[in-house]
């Protein structure tokens, strides 16, 4: 269960931080308020993907976010603290645009890294009868009924799947991008082009 809830609280904060990158670069935000987005998205979805099946379930929206919010709030914390702390240390990984292939591969290894620090805090918390063991129990209720089948139920698995195909697909895109640039260089961009293979390597 520690893993399932580990991938799904991964899933909520990594949908939330891309999409938070994004618009900040699309709006011209400086690093700060960038984060702040970023971060502020990661919980909000994160909270979101466990609300869901807590409402199909039947119980009300504040007794939901009372669940959820003492369930998933330690976890997402401790991934967005690691998340953000690795982007950080990445050279160049704050300052890249979304067009550049340092940005995905430290945006990769930033929620890698963050999904084995925040597994150990949810076998810690499950262990205690606390975490998504809050919520667990509500999962699988009798069948919904009325407006409550209309509320979708989203897979981790498959959002996982979406996540890691689109910062691949980034990540393809930034890469024939750079490959793209480096015969209008000349020797100034094959030595640019160096400098970005060097900051990838760090990721690695």
């Amino acid at each position: 269960m520690a893993l399932s809830a580990t991938l799904h609280c991964l899933t909520g904060c990594a949908i939330g931080e891309i999409t938070g990158l994004v618009i900040g670069t699309a709006l011209g935000l400086g690093n700060g308020w960038t984060l702040v987005l970023a971060v502020a998205l990661a919980f909000l979805f994160g909270y979101m993907l466990s609300t869901l099946p807590l409402l199909r379930a039947g119980l009300g929206v504040g007794a939901a976010l009372a669940v959820v919010l003492a369930a998933d709030t330690l976890s997402i914390a401790t991934m967005e603290v690691v998340d953000n702390a690795v982007m950080a240390l990445v050279p160049g990984a704050m300052d890249a645009g979304l067009v550049n292939s340092v940005f995905w591969l430290a945006m990769m290894l930033a929620l890698g890294v963050a999904f084995l620090a925040a597994y150990p805090v949810n076998v810690f918390l499950l262990e205690r009868g606390k975490g998504h063991a809050l919520t667990h129990g509500f999962h699988g209720a009798e069948a919904p009924s009325g407006a409550r089948r209309l509320i979708p139920v989203l897979p981790s698995g498959a959002l996982a799947a979406v996540i890691v195909a689109f910062m691949l697909g980034g990540l393809l895109v930034s890469a024939a991008a750079e490959l793209g640039d480096e015969p209008d260089g000349g020797s100034g961009g094959g030595s640019g082009g160096g400098g970005h293979a060097g900051a990838a390597s760090v990721t690695t």
